[in-house]
């Protein structure tokens, strides 16, 4: 009996053993796993250098984001932007409020293509960079990302607009929910030095259907709309201020085409010889926007005899 126990209690301890180091050799092996696949892995990415630049983008490379600087943005003044005085002034004073430490809203712009949104979010970045305004601009296909940014920009002096430019959703798509969180919708409070500016053609950012025109219902005298329609509401809701911009009139086209030509060298005559030709350059586009002004004025002014070089934009 007593031998017989001896034996079970040295076979246990052999096979305690043996347990041991079949475990010492698996996580060895899963040691060496690790290191292989931590050499396959981009590495992580630099700290971002705030004072490098005062414009910058969000970019992911093999599924890492990283915020990087823009070493030359595009410097546009507000002068620059003819016949959206009223779009200009709100939005501008949205931006002061903002830089000042002061409320202000996220601001949805909305309307015609080439009327000017993104030039305004632009001008506004040159014109209170100096009062410590900083802009990020994340693609649509990256707003999933947008909590990732918020957490990097949290805390720090400057203020930061996060710029998302020409959107437009599905309702399965993550960014238009990550939005919708990041605008107003988290458990956690919105950070005091980050605001958003969306431009779209679109004012409830997403496609509208006929048949969405049924989900209507008549509640006595009023009309209430149905489940679909109110979701896409909500999103641009979000937005504390929306700006909308229209199409320019034939003399605001022609003001703009003066403008422009002015800045690249023209001189008043020219402006008024290329009048027939800029209207003529808009029937031929089907738009007669402050874009296809500045395109004419880019065209006329490269190939018409004796024009100086074009004068570099002031800052």
């Amino acid at each position: 009996m007593t031998t017989s126990r001896s034996t079970r209690n040295t076979g246990r301890k052999a096979a305690g053993a043996g347990g041991a180091a079949a475990l010492e050799r698996l996580l060895g092996r899963v040691d060496g796993l690790v290191d292989r696949l931590e050499t396959m892995l981009p590495p992580a990415p630099p700290p971002v250098e705030w004072s490098a630049a005062v414009a910058f983008r969000w970019r992911k490379r093999g599924g890492r984001g990283r915020i990087e600087s823009v070493a030359h943005p595009h410097r546009i003044r507000l002068s620059d932007l003819r016949g959206i005085d009223h779009q200009k002034s709100l939005v501008e004073r949205n931006t002061r409020q903002f830089v000042a430490g002061r409320p202000a809203n996220n601001v949805l712009l909305t309307g015609s293509r080439g009327t000017g949104k993104s030039s305004l979010v632009k001008a506004l970045l040159n014109r209170f960079q100096r009062e410590g305004l900083r802009l990020i601009e994340v693609d649509k296909q990256d707003l999933v990302d947008l909590p990732d940014i918020v957490d990097l920009v949290a805390g720090r002096r400057e203020r930061f607009v996060i710029f998302c430019d020409d959107l437009s959703f599905e309702a399965s798509e993550a960014g238009y929910k990550a939005l919708k969180v990041v605008l107003d919708g988290s458990i956690a409070a919105t950070t005091e030095n980050v605001l958003i500016y969306a431009t779209s053609n679109r004012r409830h950012l997403m496609p509208e259907y006929m048949q969405e025109n049924l989900e209507y219902r008549h509640v006595g005298e009023e009309i209430h709309p149905g489940e679909t329609s109110e979701e896409k509401i909500s999103l641009s809701e979000r937005f504390g201020l929306w700006v909308s911009f229209y199409p320019f009139d034939q003399d605001a086209y022609l003001a703009i085409v003066a403008h422009w030509l002015a800045e690249m060298g023209c001189d008043a005559r020219a402006a008024e010889r290329a009048q027939n030709e800029a209207l003529q350059w808009a029937l031929s586009r089907g738009s007669r926007s402050g874009r296809v002004a500045w395109q004419f004025a880019r065209d006329y002014a490269g190939r018409v005899d004796g024009a100086p070089p074009a004068r570099r934009p002031k800052r």
